[in-house]
């Protein structure tokens, strides 16, 4: 039952501790994407309409749902270095939980709601990193993705398809994008039958709703 003595633990949570996750959790994708020599990085936090947008960072109304680095290519190449990438926010988050629950528990660190909300919040965002699932844009999570690299042999994020492509012609299907275009995708950017089935399903209830979701 959620009580009047529980909004400081909600206030927290949504003001603090989760803010704080989210920056450990996209921290590891740009040290990843920058150790592995990536060329023009591009990390989106969130997703939804852009509140505002950088050369190298670009932030979401829904920050705390999910992200991904952008960029064009790697160095070194290969399927390897992508998973380290798709990897690199279920490590950062997983080895900064390990070093606090063991502060913790040799009394370094008091034990306080803070800390007990901290680790929570970590430990959540790994297991929803790691569930091998599509999102209901057919974006896959990082579990999902590093799936696909084993099992089809084949990344199943998508190429973006934003303005850029017609503004820079000389992008092809080559470049290397973590993302959520700002134009939907179809199902015939999909690489799996899994994320195809979810696009449809998404396109079908979008359908559904026709204007139910328009004010006007």
């Amino acid at each position: 039952m959620f009580e009047l003595t529980d909004l400081p633990r909600l206030f927290l949570s949504a003001l603090v501790v989760l803010p704080i996750v989210m920056v450990i959790r996209e921290n590891g994708y740009y040290l990843a994407a920058t150790l592995l020599g990536a060329t023009n990085k591009k990390l989106t936090i969130g997703c939804g309409p852009i509140l505002f947008s950088t050369r190298t960072l670009e932030v979401r109304r829904y920050v705390i749902m999910y992200s991904w680095m952008d960029y064009d290519e790697l160095n070194p190449e290969g399927k390897f270095w992508h998973i380290v990438i798709y990897a690199s926010p279920i490590l950062t988050m997983g080895v900064v939980a390990v070093i606090t629950n063991s502060l913790l528990a040799n009394g370094v660190l008091s034990s306080n709601m803070f800390w007990d909300l901290f680790l929570f919040y970590l430990f959540f965002y790994i297991l929803f990193d790691v569930l091998p699932v599509y999102l209901p844009d057919g974006q896959p999570t990082n579990g999902r993705a590093i799936f696909d690299l084993i099992w089809h042999g084949e990344r199943s994020d998508f190429l973006k398809k934003d303005i850029q492509d017609h503004l820079n012609p000389e992008r092809t299907e080559k470049d290397h994008s973590f993302g959520e275009s700002e134009n939907e995708v179809s199902p015939e950017d999909a690489s799996t039958e899994a994320q195809k089935k979810t696009i449809e399903n998404r396109d079908r209830d979008q359908e559904e709703r026709g204007d139910h979701a328009d004010p006007k």
